[in-house]
């Protein structure tokens, strides 16, 4: 089973994420990372954003 972490505290607002997997990632309000319900089924996109990530506040695990 895939499991999509997330350090809202980690991250920086790059929005990398949201940009590289519009599909797995969003930012809310204050542009922290949020996983989007059901993102799960995008795994290569998930693995690739949390490479990307310049705070490294994103980990996929599984």
């Amino acid at each position: 089973m895939v499991e999509i972490v997330v350090d809202s505290a980690a991250c920086v607002g790059a929005g990398q994420c949201a940009l590289t997997a519009p599909q797995v990632f969003d930012q809310d309000d204050d542009g922290i990372v949020v996983v989007l319900a059901g993102a799960v089924t995008d795994v290569s996109a998930a693995r690739q954003a949390a490479q990307l990530c310049p705070a490294r506040a994103i980990a996929v695990t599984g």
